[in-house]
């Protein structure tokens, strides 16, 4: 089973409760674009927030591993009449990118890295790619939500045109989970077409990300908690990490 394959297809309509404009504006408060230009999104996705940085006055480029992704991602922008480079890379392999004022990881992406090491490499490639003052943007799962709210599955969705079951379990590192999903989606009429999708997601303590932050360079780090501005707490879902270089 792959990872965002066929699931690129339906990814935009199972995740419209996602605030994706908070999150850019969490981006243009602390990096307006009249100072902070060239932004690069790693894990660009189908480029929702590609568009929405552009709407904002950035240049910007999108970096995405599953090439199903890039391709919405590109109508998405054509339709729009957008010309913007989509790379299809590893984050932790980033290369051929320079100078840039603004990089965002949004919407838990870093998570599918499996491996500390590709943590520690993709915050390194990010600190040579950026200018002096350049900014880093990304979020990631919590602890709680790794080790508390994914075990309560299964969860289900059903909206009449698509329904899937979610299976999870945990992973062989601590803070870790397998993620098998089967999706049933409506094609013509009575007709669904069933397709299987497998992803696997791991997250690290806080302290663990900021050493990682520090020894790729970074020393101005905040960390926020579940699109506020508050610190996170030990049920906090989600956190968020501003880095300046």
């Amino acid at each position: 089973m792959a990872s965002y394959g066929r699931f690129a297809e339906v990814y935009d309509q199972l995740m419209q409760d996602i605030p994706y404009d908070e999150y850019v504006n969490w981006v243009i408060k602390n990096a307006p674009s009249a100072q902070n230009l060239r932004l690069l999104d790693i894990g660009c996705g189908t480029g929702v927030m590609l568009e929405k940085f552009i709407a904002q006055g950035y240049e910007v480029a999108g970096l995405d591993l599953s090439e199903e992704m890039l391709m919405m991602a590109n109508e998405r922008l054509a339709n729009s009449g957008k010309q913007v480079l989509l790379v299809c890379q590893s984050m932790d392999e980033l290369e051929g990118f320079e100078d840039l004022d603004v990089i965002t990881i949004p919407i838990d992406s870093l998570n599918y890295l499996p491996e500390q090491s590709q943590v520690e490499a993709t915050f390194k490639g990010i600190f040579e790619a950026l200018k002096p003052g350049g900014h880093l943007f990304f979020d990631v799962h919590s602890l709680f939500k790794m080790d508390e709210i994914f075990m309560d599955s299964p969860f289900t969705y059903d909206d009449g045109e698509i329904t899937y079951i979610w299976d999870t379990e945990a992973g062989e590192h601590q803070h870790s989970v397998h993620h098998d999903m089967t999706f049933f989606v409506q094609e013509e009429g009575t007709h669904f077409e069933r397709f299987e999708e497998y992803h696997f997601q791991r997250t690290f303590p806080i302290q663990q990300y900021l050493t990682m932050l520090a020894a790729a360079g970074f020393e101005e780090v905040n960390v926020t908690a579940d699109f506020s501005e508050d610190a996170p707490e030990l049920d906090s879902q989600r956190i968020f990490f501003h880095a300046v270089k």
